[in-house]
């Protein structure tokens, strides 16, 4: 068995943190609008510009997907994928989440703040044309981030309401000619029950957190800071537990999907981290080399967003570690498969198993 490299991507745009990240009141930047700047010590951008910057770089992560064979899955919210304002609320579910924080509901936001009418007036809460492109790139797998970036762990929600949100998800996947099947909870936020209407949903592989105290979320409200800061410190130090794994580790059941943990997080440059962004980066390497040589799975995975402060740093410690997992490959035959994909082998694998 080789070592195989996956990675995921939680594809959200301004769905990813609507509640708490508030735009220009200009908002409706045409797409293609000015590319945020990338230079200087300490630079930052509006959000506006970081989202932008972020759809700029996201055809360039395809191309070096492409030129390095990565075989990626996109979660995507599904609110992106709707060509009108018109369209996303005619795929909205009628039973709507019924938070009892009804700021993190997102046709709350709707409501109260107003979105555009299309891709090109609004290019922060719709992304027809990126999926487009995601979907012309060999390897990449469209999947699901819900429909309108549900919180599975918030109080008021219901299980109910998250099945219909995931029905709506896989229709307006459908219009792309994609039967979604693989899921990241938002917030990694999930239990049994809602993994139970996912495989009831036809959804086979799900992204589960590392198994580490510091990635346990039950919440996106008053997370203590500790955690926080433990996550961000295993970036860079062996605070967290070995995280690359055997498939036959990962447990088969018919009542769930297949529940594949996050190896790592890849998080952006950040030019106040000197020497600590190429530490970030060797550290990646030396999982994945793990990985490879003990015929593991190394998970990682990230927001496209974080690349929108600084994307060309950013896309070069990408490539720096597509160009690290050629050399696994040439060395020790490690293999790139999206989520989709692993799900599928290790399905093989059990069959076999089973027969054996």
């Amino acid at each position: 068995m080789n070592g195989i490299f996956t990675i995921s991507l939680d594809f959200e745009l301004h769905w990813g943190g609507f509640e708490k990240w508030q735009l220009a009141q200009s908002s409706q930047s045409p797409v293609g609008g000015r590319q945020a700047p990338v230079t200087g010590r300490r630079q930052r951008t509006s959000l506006n510009e970081y989202f932008l910057s972020t759809r700029q770089a996201i055809p360039r992560m395809l191309e070096l997907f492409e030129k390095h064979g990565g075989h990626v899955t996109w979660a995507s919210v599904g609110l992106l994928l709707n060509d009108s304002k018109e369209e996303l609320l005619r795929n909205a579910p009628s039973n709507t989440p019924s938070y009892k924080n009804q700021k993190l509901s997102a046709y709350h936001f709707v409501d109260t703040h107003g979105i555009g009418q299309n891709e090109q007036g609004d290019p922060f809460h719709f992304a027809p044309s990126l999926v487009r492109q995601i979907l012309k790139t060999p390897h990449q797998e469209l999947g699901t981030h819900s429909y309108a970036h549900f919180y599975c762990n918030e109080p008021g929600q219901t299980v109910e309401q998250f099945r219909e949100d995931l029905k709506a998800a896989k229709k307006v996947s459908e219009k792309y000619g994609v039967k979604v099947r693989s899921m990241v909870f938002p917030r990694n936020q999930f239990n049994d029950a809602y993994l139970e209407v996912c495989i009831q949903e036809g959804i086979t592989s799900v992204r589960s957190n590392p198994l580490d105290w510091f990635w346990n979320i039950q919440s996106t409200q008053n997370e203590p800071a500790w955690k926080r800061l433990n996550r961000g410190l295993d970036a860079y130090f062996p605070i967290g537990k070995k995280n690359t794994y055997k498939l036959s580790d990962i447990p088969v059941r018919s009542d769930i999907p297949v529940c594949l943990p996050a190896s790592r997080l890849l998080r952006p440059y950040r030019p106040t981290e000197w020497l600590l962004n190429d530490f970030k980066i060797n550290r990646i390497k030396s999982e994945m080399i793990r990985a490879a040589r003990n015929s593991e799975v190394y998970h990682l995975w990230w927001h496209p967003h974080n690349f929108g402060h600084y994307p060309e740093q950013s896309l070069l410690g990408l490539e720096k570690i597509l160009s690290y997992y050629n050399r696994c490959r040439d060395q020790y035959g490690m293999i790139s498969l999206n989520m989709g994909e692993t799900c599928d082998l290790i399905h093989q694998l059990h069959g076999k198993n089973q027969a054996a």
